[in-house]
């Protein structure tokens, strides 16, 4: 198994697309929120797509499990990685929990859910991963990063 993020820019979001079009990517910009600049793309996107996701104290767990339901509506949306300098793993679980049709009652070190919901549930499944800053991480499978390069689309990273 192997992942591919590619980092890029609001400007340069057409060659971001381009390769997306040609590769299995996960898409995040430095410089633009990655769901709505993702959305932004749907007529141009002809594939599967990724985002990366950071949290923090201010963008929750349940507020990115919203945005990720949304844009599997709008995309064809495979995988999420949520990324954050602490508990990366729990905020992940959250937004598993809650992209389900299901009253989700769960509570963690990050959350504590009690009859919540999120509907409706994305069209498809979607890969929950987690980024630590060391690893990448989904139930039963973790990656480290192999390699980086500065491309014309991005900064493209592989995880293996």
């Amino acid at each position: 198994m192997a992942l591919a993020r590619l980092v890029n820019t609001f400007d340069a979001r057409h060659h971001a697309v381009r390769y997306a079009n040609q590769h299995h990517v996960v898409l995040s910009f430095d410089d633009a929120d990655t769901v709505t600049t993702v959305a932004s793309l749907k007529d141009d996107l002809t594939g599967p797509v990724g985002v990366w996701l950071t949290l923090d104290p201010a963008y929750l767990a349940q507020m990115a499990a919203r945005d990720v339901k949304t844009l599997s509506w709008i995309v064809d949306l495979r995988v999420v990685v949520i990324s954050a300098e602490t508990k990366a793993k729990d905020r992940a679980e959250v937004v598993r929990q809650l992209l389900t049709n299901d009253e989700v009652n769960f509570t963690n070190d990050v959350a504590h859910l009690v009859a919540a919901y999120n509907r409706p549930a994305p069209p498809q499944v979607i890969e929950v991963w987690s980024w630590d800053g060391r690893e990448l991480a989904t139930p039963g499978q973790s990656l480290r990063q192999k390699s980086s390069e500065n491309a014309e689309a991005g900064e493209l990273s592989i995880f293996r």
